[in-house]
């Protein structure tokens, strides 16, 4: 039932927008309506706090039926789980009150501020300080790749406060758009998911009450790790909904497709190619579905499959997109059709929230 009234939704709100948002690299303000309209932009927060109480197979069926029509309006919901999940995870009850009941009523998005300029994959040797100043936290440093950056009000920042600790000196703030001393960068001109701005956020001694910590000090990466753990399921969904759009267009395209006098999908090579698209797709929702039960549960080998749920899902993203513009031949490399947007958007899932190289290293220090 919640695929069913998330795929109309998608198709009659979100999905004629779709090209628009790409070509123009707007945020699409549509999608964000129409997901705010249904409860359904942040259906992970707790029915506690206003939220719609979904567990995180729900979340991912979510994003997935959003992706299959617009992968820059998939990470609304993606994101605002991302951004708030430390909250939820480490927060004090205070700060849930305060931060999940906006998110949760749609008056505000939450993103997530981790990664640096030279601070990507080793987050670790973040630089971005916060300096205990009586009952406040003053808070300084560049965050770079910040998803949907400018549009949210919410920040989940991690910055270090005991420089001799490492990533055990790192400790995770909320920090609100309004915040003196909070601006963003210009937008970065990217490849794909050119609908969902990536900026940077400068934090220029950005005071901040001390109750604004996420947990305890020091506890920041721990977090961060954490929510990783959980989120990059979120970002698997993401590719199985993006690889399910571009097959579901080849599909309907090889039968219309005609080439020495018949559909070019009566051509057994073209039905091996589809047949594997759909084989490998299939295979990847499985393992994310099982990775969001675990999430769930909390299992012990979450990390695993967390990992290996948005590797696996976003490398047979890009095949199964790139497959699809091959499919549709030189049509496929044009604008004036879907599939091109698509392979582009592919990309990034085999990036963001871990290279694919950094989660494969995951994967074999916490074989099951």
């Amino acid at each position: 039932m919640l695929r069913e009234t998330i795929r109309s939704l998608a198709e009659a709100k979100i999905a004629p927008h779709a090209a628009a948002v790409d070509e123009e690299g707007r945020f699409p303000r549509e999608a964000l309506d129409a997901l705010v309209a249904s409860d359904l932009h942040a259906v992970h927060v707790p029915e506690e706090y206003g939220g719609a109480g979904a567990d995180a197979l729900a979340t991912v069926i979510v994003i997935e039926e959003v992706a299959r029509v617009c992968g820059s309006s998939s990470l609304i919901p993606a994101v605002n789980k991302l951004g708030s999940l430390p909250v939820i995870l480490s927060g004090s009850e205070d700060l849930k009150k305060k931060y999940l009941g906006p998110l949760a009523k749609g008056d505000a998005m939450f993103s997530y501020a981790l990664s640096e300029p030279d601070a990507g994959s080793d987050a670790a040797g973040m630089k971005t300080k916060a300096v205990r100043d009586g009952d406040f936290w003053v808070l300084n440093g560049v965050k770079r790749w910040i998803t949907n950056a400018g549009e949210s009000e919410y920040y989940t920042v991690m910055a270090v406060t005991d420089p001799t600790k490492r990533s055990k000196g790192i400790s995770a703030f909320v920090v609100e758009k309004s915040d003196e001393g909070v601006s963003f960068g210009a937008p970065e001109k990217k490849l794909g998911i050119k609908g969902s701005p990536t900026r940077e956020v400068y934090l220029d001694n950005v005071r901040i009450p001390a109750d604004r910590m996420i947990g305890e000090e020091g506890t920041g990466f721990a977090t961060a790790m954490k929510t990783l753990d959980h989120t990059r399921i979120t970002i698997a969904a993401q590719a199985i909904g993006i690889a399910q759009g571009a097959l579901d267009y080849a599909k309907g395209y090889v039968q219309e497709r005609k080439q020495f006098g018949k559909p070019i999908g009566d051509f057994q090579g073209v039905q091996f190619m589809l047949a594997d698209m759909a084989m490998k797709l299939e295979a990847a929702r499985q393992l994310t579905y099982a990775a969001a039960a675990k999430s769930e549960r909390l299992d012990g080998d979450l990390t695993f499959f967390g990992a290996a749920a948005k590797c696996f899902a976003s490398d047979v993203a890009m095949e199964v997109t790139t497959d699809a513009v091959q499919l549709l031949g030189g049509y496929g490399y044009t604008r004036d059709y879907p599939v091109e947007r698509m392979m582009r958007d592919a990309k990034i899932t085999q990036i963001y929230e871990g290279t694919n190289q950094v989660q494969r290293i995951v994967m074999a220090r916490n074989l099951p």
